[in-house]
């Protein structure tokens, strides 16, 4: 079974910075890609950010110049840097990964896993 440990939410004011960490209990090796999604009250769950095992990232219009993806390979690691906070940015954020699936010792498909939620509070 897959783990997705996330860490960082908190309460900030607009403006600051957060960052986000998700811990993966496997290597990267087996994953084909992680992303943040989150979800507001009365809200849904919508994606933030994505990147690739290639690195490539894809980012969500509203958060596009505020947040940043990255990961440590070496850690198993994803990290959403979220600068320039607003009040409409308050969520639970979400991990996620995409596992490769293993059949028959042939990658067939992936197999989707979520972190526990972090809330992330911004006051204006």
């Amino acid at each position: 079974q897959v783990q997705l440990v996330v860490a960082g939410g908190g309460l900030v004011q607009a403006g600051g910075s957060l960052r986000l960490s998700c811990a993966a209990s496997i290597s990267f090796f087996s994953i084909n890609g992680m992303g943040w999604y989150r979800q507001a009250p009365g809200k849904q769950r919508e994606l933030v950010a994505t990147i690739t095992s290639g690195n490539s990232t894809n980012y969500a219009e509203s958060v596009k110049g505020r947040f940043t993806i990255f990961r440590d390979n070496a850690k198993n690691t994803v990290y959403l840097q979220m600068n320039s906070l607003k009040p409409e940015d308050t969520a639970v954020y979400y991990c996620n990964a995409d596992v490769k699936r293993i059949i028959g010792g042939v990658v067939d498909g992936a197999v989707r896993y979520w972190g526990q939620g972090t809330q992330v509070t911004v006051s204006s």
